[in-house]
This record gives structure tokens, sequence and C-alpha cells, in this order.
């Protein structure tokens, strides 16, 4: 298991687009892809839970991954958070 944290930077937070993007991105990886926002865990895998966490500009988000490609998993994820 491998995490990192990230502060939002997108004014506009985790709207429809990036979210769509992020969890069309952690669906191609066979690693568990999960984020932390305070208490509340989601999976980054469901395009729902990503919108149901109501991440805004500002927010630290904690994403974890398990699996067989983890690494790559937690790169990949953090490389589109930042370009956001």
């Amino acid at each position: 298991m491998v995490s990192e944290k990230i502060i939002i930077r997108n004014p506009a937070g985790l709207h429809l687009r990036p979210a769509g993007n992020l969890s069309t991105l952690a669906t191609s990886f066979t690693s568990s892809v999960s984020m932390r926002r305070g208490n509340k865990t989601v999976n980054v895998k469901s395009l729902l839970a990503i919108l149901g966490a109501c991440v805004r500009s500002g927010d630290e988000l904690e994403f974890i991954c398990d699996g067989e490609d983890e690494e790559a998993a937690l790169a990949a994820v953090t490389e589109l958070i930042r370009t956001l």
C-alpha cells in the first residue's frame, strides 16, 4: 500500500470533468485506488463517489493505492491531480 497527500489547487475543486478524468484513469489500473478527505474515504474508480465527496479548492486529499500496480497508479493519479 502506498499513499500521498495533495492539496487541490483547481479553483472549481473536483467538479464533473476532472472527477470523470480521475475515475477513468483509476479504472485503468488493477490496484484499488481510494481518496481520503478528513475521515471520509471513497473509491476513486466511482465517479459518483468522487462527486459525493464534494472536494473544493484548498482541500487536502490523501490518495491510497493498494495492489500489484500501486506505484504506477499513485504516480498517474497524483500527476493528473497536479495538472488540474
